[in-house]
């Protein structure tokens, strides 16, 4: 693993200083076939955590737990950070509809403290959409790490159906892990019940983010990494208008270009 110091990544001379950047080995992309993927990162655990994260967002990094990273590929660039401008995000009939037919869900903000009943939830999505993915076999303690961990501003949001009973929550559909930024939201993972997928949950989360970012006046809704051709990355060009970041500045995805 290589250690890097300099201030190659468009960030704040006075957020820079503080940040050690190291560089993973290479390995197998996980979402282009015979492709190798690697990443350069930095550690979230400091005092200035949040700033460090926003700026570091902002400079087309991702967080993970305590760890902002972003790719580092030495002969691909196919892995782009986008956010969807939401000033011009306009809800047409087909994201109303998906709005419409989630109507009856709440939208609460929680703590970000894990509970057994989102971790059962998770589990249920792994199983079912990523049953060979790296994320299948996390324990509750993992998820733990990956909720409670977060040395940002962070917010899990549940989604609920109706109570049944005025003691009842109501059944949790989909939860949503959000990082507030100063600019924006960034989704860092979201997930639900697999049994009601023809409701288009996963879309329905993320326009409740661009409607939550609007009633906020946040510009942006950060959704990490856009991989054009890839089944479970490319979807993301659906949220036009959509930025992309490139040589450290963001720009408009082009529909040509998706």
């Amino acid at each position: 693993m290589k250690e890097k110091n300099d201030n190659t990544f468009n960030i704040p001379a006075d957020v820079a200083r503080h940040v050690k950047f190291h560089l993973t080995a290479s390995q197998p992309c996980p979402y282009l076939p015979d492709r190798k993927e690697r990443k350069v990162f930095a550690n979230l655990s400091a005092s200035n955590a949040v700033e460090l994260n926003d700026s570091l967002t902002r400079a087309g990094f991702r967080r993970s737990q305590i760890i902002a990273y972003r790719p580092a590929c030495m002969s691909c660039n196919a892995c782009k950070s986008v956010r969807i401008d939401v000033r011009n995000f306009e809800f047409t009939k087909r994201w109303r509809r998906v709005l419409n037919t989630n109507k009856a869900l709440t939208r609460t903000p929680c703590p970000k403290t894990a509970s057994n009943e989102q971790f059962r939830l998770l589990k249920r999505y792994l199983n079912s959409r990523h049953k060979d993915g790296g994320m299948n076999d996390m324990a509750m303690r993992d998820y733990i790490g990956m909720v409670d961990a977060s040395p940002v501003r962070t917010v899990v949001f549940e989604y609920r159906q109706p109570p049944l009973y005025a003691s009842d929550e109501g059944i949790l559909t989909a939860t949503a892990l959000t990082d507030v930024l100063r600019d924006g939201l960034s989704m860092v993972y979201s997930f639900f019940n697999p049994d009601a997928a023809k409701n288009s949950l996963g879309t329905f989360m993320v326009l409740d983010h661009i409607r939550l970012a609007k009633e906020l006046e946040l510009p942006y809704v950060y959704l990490g990494y856009w991989v054009k051709g890839s089944e479970n990355m490319g979807y993301k060009s659906n949220y036009m208008p959509l930025e992309v970041c490139e040589d450290d500045e963001w720009r408009k995805l082009l529909d040509e270009e998706c």
